[in-house]
């Protein structure tokens, strides 16, 4: 195949910065204070690595991601509430949409939407995630994953105590639904590691976020070329992003999805913050753990 064929055919894809882990260097685990450190603690020992890495734009492929291949997947997905600031509305019909949407996309059994977060410019509640009236949530702009192993199955028995030993004898999973809110997402994407390109042994590296009252963990990533990187360029309000946090089943299907938010070189000036909302969900399924 000539040359400028193959180009005309190859995907979209941009260049862009994404801010990896640089581990400590005494191979001690990183941490990040919440509020603020004891007296002669640094706030954080988390270090970024800034790595120049080609993003492939999956324009047009949608279909060719999957959930369970990949870790993440695109939806259409209308939503009837028209005002994704509104607490209120979030809570009710907002999470009811969210819940039966992934029941039935993803054959489960049973959904729950127990937190979310907006993320922009202005003020805003972010479902107990923040205070109200606080500045709403900057885009997280450093490659991690919101759960580890130890840290997921603990959320199902911090929020669900009395059915977690139940619930965790069969499998689980926490999926984020993301999507931008008024506008199409070109301002600060997301990108988004294809799972199969990650090993965890290798890449993952656990963070401790250290509250007044407990110690609670997420993984950030080191980087490895072997790592295959994607987006959705304009991702639009009536689309949304699935994003797997956490799967406990152990037969072959992706068990997290890296991501982070990062500057597109292809943004045009003058272009409007972006402003989004996701929702975490606890996701069960009637088959066993290890299904």
């Amino acid at each position: 195949m000539p040359d400028d064929v193959a180009a005309a055919l190859a995907p979209h894809a941009v260049v862009a910065t994404l801010n990896y882990l640089r581990p400590p260097a005494d191979g001690s685990r990183p941490y990040r204070y919440v509020e603020e450190p004891p007296p002669g603690r640094p706030r954080t020992t988390i270090e970024i690595d800034p790595r120049e890495t080609r993003i492939e734009d999956i324009s047009g492929r949608e279909h060719l991601f999957s959930l369970d291949a990949n870790g993440f997947a695109v939806l259409d997905a209308p939503t009837a509430v028209a005002d994704l600031t509104d607490e209120s509305r979030i809570r009710t019909a907002y999470r009811a949409e969210v819940e039966a949407l992934l029941r039935a996309r993803l054959g489960a059994s049973r959904v729950v939407m127990f937190d979310h977060t907006i993320r922009g410019q202005g003020p805003a509640n972010a479902g107990g995630t923040q205070r109200e009236g606080a500045p709403l949530r900057e885009p997280v702009k450093r490659v991690h994953n919101d759960y580890t192993w130890d840290s997921a199955p603990q959320r199902v028995r911090d929020l669900l105590p009395e059915e977690a030993d139940a619930l965790l004898a069969r499998r689980f999973a926490i999926v984020n639904l993301w999507r931008p809110i008024g506008l199409p997402a070109i301002d600060s994407p997301l990108a988004l590691c294809d799972a199969a390109s990650l090993d965890a042994e290798r890449d993952l590296v656990v963070n401790e976020l250290i509250y007044p009252d407990r110690v609670g963990q997420t993984f950030s990533v080191r980087w490895h070329a072997a790592h295959r990187w994607h987006y959705r360029r304009g991702l639009r309000p009536d689309q949304a992003l699935l994003i797997k946090g956490h799967d406990s089943a152990t037969d072959g299907r992706a068990r997290l999805c890296a991501h982070g938010a990062f500057d597109d070189p292809e943004t045009p000036p003058g272009t409007p913050p972006r402003q989004s909302i996701e929702v975490r969900t606890l996701v069960f399924w009637d088959a066993k753990a290890d299904g």
